[in-house]
């Protein structure tokens, strides 16, 4: 049985958050239905599943900016780049939500498989 941070590492480098396996991506924004190594189904298919990944990626991303504006207007405070900050951080967040989407939805699955160990059917 694989841990957590195990799987959630697996996830982030865009394996099979269960065995590792690649591919798992058949386009940036699309999972193969299938994990090429264990069978196991990169989508739970149940209803309302990809909010979870939907949520996770906004609130990451949400997280990143928040940090990343502080940091900015900290290290060049008492003029900060105000302009840059707003126009920036909003092409930053429309960017973001693609890059992140695929990062999302994996380690979303490693989250659920920690919870919800893998079941027959989902090999099926």
């Amino acid at each position: 049985m694989t841990g957590a941070p195990v799987r959630i590492a697996r996830a982030l480098a865009l394996s099979c958050p269960e065995c590792g396996g690649r591919p798992v991506l058949e386009r940036w924004l699309k999972l193969h239905e299938r994990c090429p190594r264990c069978r196991l189904r990169l989508e739970r298919g149940e209803s309302g599943y990809a909010v979870g990944a939907l949520a996770l990626n906004l609130v990451t991303l949400e997280l990143l900016f928040i940090g990343a504006f502080v940091v900015i207007a900290w290290r060049t405070w008492p003029d900060p780049p105000w302009a840059w900050l707003e126009y920036g951080s909003a092409i930053v967040l429309a960017v973001g939500g693609f890059v992140f989407y695929p990062f999302a939805k994996l380690v979303w699955l490693a989250l659920d498989l920690s919870v919800r160990p893998v079941r027959p059917e989902d090999r099926a």
